[in-house]
């Protein structure tokens, strides 16, 4: 009796709760499409967003509201937010038909298997909801609101990413770095601009071609498989909105060079960074065109200037092309002063010691148009032509001590002094085709094709290197034993590749709602080809020939040049060239079906057909030599998705991939910097990758995620840089039979409060946090190495992390917002990034490992809308101004009594800009 009591108040509680609330339910209609349904459209409470729902593929709601008077909102990106007052009546359920009217015309049509292009962090996160594969994406409005200005510090936003300091825009996901990763535009393959590197730079990459920047660190079988961290795709931004066209100003400084009295460069770029210094036709001789001596920089502001406009245009009476074109110009100054250390035994004998003084001036152009022609509801056809010309000039003092400088009359004077000058230029253009059309209820067609050509120039460095003289004074002279002490060095990089995808999918086993099993096949191919070409002029004056005052060290071309040199200094060439090619062939399968409600899974397969060909001739290898790969890969994946419920989703990904060595890592060619040098190695070979993921998602509210990731990943035969026994030359080996990588990811978005006053203007405070532990070894095998590779790595250790893996990584971010009025706002942003310790090079011959130190960094971003046109922003960043340093860490070696070593120190400064927009 007692139990059947207990049932019954409860049913009666249950039912009288119930009977307090109303429903309203309805239909969502696109004006400007012949009021087609409109799906993904988010409806919740103005008083209460995380009482919500989200319209369903065909346009229906239906969402539960107390008794009582509210305020709906209907909010879709591209469209102009609805609010609708309803009295919701208890135990009644009311119908209403929403007419949303476009004001981008951008999302016509959207079904789940598509990607949609949104900017939105609410729009994404819906994809991310709705989506079977583990997926990530950050969107431009997100990008606006942390100040970000490039794709590589976008990347860095999501779990488990951090970017390579220095300059080398180098992304590490989940420790995995730049050959583990592949980076695309719209879905095809981009060429590198650095010939040690497989990717392209992403901070050359400014975020105004950016609609959004897709993250997946799951292999799909649609994916090229030369993979293990992440695919990171850019999406081109496309027009939305009414016509318009903007004007953006930007002017900054940065703290480290405001305190300068001079900035000096190297001679021969321009401001711009077009201007390509060439070779002269008798590069022996040092007569150049361009000065030896640094250049005074008078204007050191860091500047920006940025066009963009977009308008529709009919064509037809159901096609419209959506025209989008953008230009941005920007400028950036940095200085760094700090320790510079180089061939460091494992006693802690530092055989070069020097403080370095670099001066660092980039410069970014960049033009992009996307025409996104809407044939009809099933056809449409996206255009996108990029052209980007990114340089970096960096000038750098060294000023020290070298055990290899002979120290003139005195034999325990090693000091010297060393001025080096590189100019770095990029071009690339890039123009794609992408096309989908909806042939009918079950079949869809997907295509894309690409070409880029890409021309990575050092059109002139340029370095000089000075001890004391040999007389007895206080004068210098110039050093001379070796090729790299005085020098003109010219390099020619050329990448062009044609790149195709084509899919068909077909939908099977309808049921109610949808179709249960979608099965696609699909293939792609990419066609690289390569050329590099170097040429090192290298001057040798006769010993002790010109003496002169340490300030006469910024006046070589006093001394070089024809009248002061002659046949009696000797002056040698050193070349050094490669030609290569990649095609790769790829028959991609998958089937998706839904095998419960709440149940779907991904059975995919790719056969890749993969040629690697390498022809060269180096200064190491005169008679030439080539080194060749090819292989057949079977590569399957696994995907699945359980809906807990509605807010809720559990997923599992598993795959297997593989890892190519770079061109350059295989050629046998030596490459010198200051305090260190590289050489190829034929005989690396490729990495096989097993990747697991394991995921939990929660969606609260609007905007909101609460997520774990549990992942690992086993490598085979892993790639790393080494220091070559018993040399301090850097190389790259397959170090060892297994690597591994175990760890687990953490992210929270959250609206701490919305509050909505009773004009509807909103004021909202939200916090988002991503974190992930990696805990990651492998196996150093010195055998193996010497068994397969002519060339040896005597390990210090059994066992070590993998290089660029940080154990702990963290972003987090606190976000205000207030509406001021219908067309003012505000906005402020306070970012945080943190990561650990993270390993550089392994350490050999009982040297310790070269370790990059933990770093941490705060942003400040501020921006306002004045008026409708009017923007304004104010942006602080690297507030805290960190030291980067980087250890050989000598005390982790057994029985050594040495410390750890500072390798390198430096500080790259705060940075401060102001920015101003104006739509007209």
């Amino acid at each position: 009796m007692r139990n059947l009591l207990v049932t019954f108040f409860t049913l009666v509680s249950v039912l009288t709760v119930a009977q307090s609330k109303g429903t309203i339910s309805g239909k969502i209609q696109d004006q400007d499409m012949g009021l087609e349904p409109l799906p993904f459209v988010s409806v919740y409470d103005s008083t209460n967003n995380s009482v919500g729902t989200t319209s369903d593929f065909d346009g229906n709601y239906s969402i539960q509201l107390t008794a009582g008077v509210h305020t709906l909102v209907f909010d879709f990106v591209g469209y102009e937010t609805v609010k609708k007052q309803v009295t919701v009546k208890a135990g009644a359920t009311q119908n209403i038909t929403i007419v949303m009217k476009s004001v981008a015309d951008a999302l016509d049509a959207v079904v789940l298997t598509a990607v949609i292009n949104k900017e939105s962090e609410e729009a994404l996160m819906e994809v991310q909801k709705d989506a079977v594969e583990i997926v990530t994406a950050i969107g431009a409005e997100e990008l606006s609101k942390k100040g970000v200005g490039d794709v590589a510090t976008a990347v860095t936003k999501a779990a488990g990413v951090t970017k390579q300091e220095g300059g080398s825009g180098s992304i590490f996901v989940r420790g995995l770095g730049d050959r583990y990763n592949v980076t695309t535009l719209n879905g095809l393959p981009l060429p590198s601009n650095n010939p040690s590197n497989k990717n392209i730079s992403l901070d050359i990459f400014s975020t105004d071609i950016v609609e959004y920047v897709g993250i997946s660190k799951t292999f799909e079988s649609q994916n090229y498989a030369d993979f293990g961290g992440a695919n990171i795709n850019i999406n081109a931004k496309k027009f939305s909105g009414t016509p318009y066209a903007k004007i953006g100003l930007g002017l900054g400084a940065n703290s480290n060079v405001i305190g300068l009295d001079n900035f000096y460069l190297q001679d021969g770029p321009s401001y711009f960074g077009f201007k390509t210094v060439e070779r002269p036709s008798n590069p022996l001789s040092p007569n150049y065109s361009t000065s030896w001596d640094r250049q005074t920089r008078k204007n050191t502001l860091n500047n920006s200037v940025s066009l963009s406009g977009g308008k529709k245009f009919d064509l037809g009476e159901a096609g419209k092309i959506n025209a989008f074109i953008t230009g941005s110009f920007d400028a950036d100054n940095k200085y760094v002063e700090g320790v510079s250390r180089g061939n460091i035994s494992a006693q802690g004998f530092i055989n070069s010691d020097f403080n370095k003084k670099s001066y660092k001036y980039g410069t970014n152009t960049t033009v992009m148009g996307t025409a996104d022609y809407k044939i009809n509801q099933q056809n449409s056809i996206l255009f996108t032509t990029l052209f980007l010309n990114s340089t970096s000039q960096e000038y750098s003092e060294y000023e020290g001590t070298n055990q290899d400088f002979d120290g003139g009359v005195n034999s325990t004077d090693f000091s010297g002094f060393i001025k080096r000058g590189t100019f770095d230029k990029t071009q690339l253009i890039v123009n794609q085709l992408v096309g989908k059309h909806n042939l009918n209820e079950k079949l869809d067609i997907d295509w894309a094709v690409g070409y880029s050509l890409l021309n990575n120039v050092i059109p002139d460095r340029m370095q000089n290197t000075f001890v004391p003289s040999r007389d007895g004074s206080d004068n210098y002279t110039f050093y001379v034993n070796s090729s790299i002490h005085n020098h003109r060095f010219f390099q020619d990089l050329n990448e062009n590749e044609f790149s195709t995808n084509l899919s068909a999918s077909y939908k099977f086993a309808s049921d109610e709602e949808d179709y249960k099993g979608k099965f696609t096949v699909g293939y792609s191919g990419r066609f690289k080809s390569i050329d590099f070409v170097s040429n090192q002029y290298s001057f040798f004056p006769k010993e002790n020939k010109f003496n002169f005052s340490k300030q006469d060290i910024h006046n070589v071309d006093s001394f070089f040049n024809p009248s002061m040199f002659n046949g009696s200094d000797v002056v040698r060439a050193i070349n050094n060239s490669y030609e290569g090619s990649l095609f790769v062939n790829s028959l991609f399968l998958s089937l998706q079906y839904k095998l419960t409600p709440r149940l779907t899974t991904i059975l995919g397969t790719r056969i890749e057909s993969v040629s690697q060909l390498i022809d060269y001739k180096t200064s190491l290898q005169p008679a030439g030599d080539s080194s060749d790969f090819t292989a057949l890969k079977v590569l399957p994946s696994l995907i699945s998705k359980f809906k807990l419920n509605d807010k809720q989703n559990l997923k599992l990904a598993f795959s297997q991939t593989y890892t190519l060595p770079q061109f350059k890592e295989k050629v046998k060619m030596l490459f010198e910097e200051v305090n260190q040098a590289y050489i190829g190695n034929p005989d690396l070979y490729e990495s096989t990758n097993y990747n697991l993921d394991l995921g939990w998602e929660l969606f609260p509210g609007n905007g909101e995620l609460v997520s774990v990731t549990t992942f690992g990943k086993i490598i085979q035969n892993p790639i790393n840089a080494v220091f070559i026994s018993p040399s301090t030359d850097i190389s790259y080996v397959n170090s060892g039979d297994v690597a591994k990588a175990i760890g687990v990811e953490f992210e929270l978005r959250k609206n701490l409060f919305v509050v909505e006053n009773e004009d509807l203007l909103q004021t909202k405070l939200s916090f988002g946090l991503n974190a992930s532990y990696i805990y990651h070894d492998q196996e150093l095998d010195s055998e193996k190495v010497k068994r397969e590779n002519e060339i040896s790595a005597d390990f210090t250790f059994e066992n070590s992390r993998l290089a660029g893996a940080s154990d702990v990584l963290a972003n987090a971010d606190v976000s205000f917002f207030r509406e001021i009025s219908e067309n003012k706002d505000l906005t402020a942003t306070l970012s945080y990034g943190y990561f650990s310790d993270k390993l550089a090079v392994l350490g050999t011959s009982n040297r310790g490992n070269l370790v990059d130190k933990s770093i941490n960094q705060l942003d400040f971003i501020l921006k306002s809308n004045l008026s409708e046109k009017l923007k304004v922003g104010l942006s602080i960043k690297n507030i805290l101004n960190p030291v980067y340093k980087r250890e050989q860490v000598q005390s982790d070696v057994p029985g050594s009594i040495v410390d750890d070593i500072l390798v390198s120190s430096y500080k790259t400064g705060t940075s401060f800009s102001l920015s101003l927009g104006y739509t007209f």
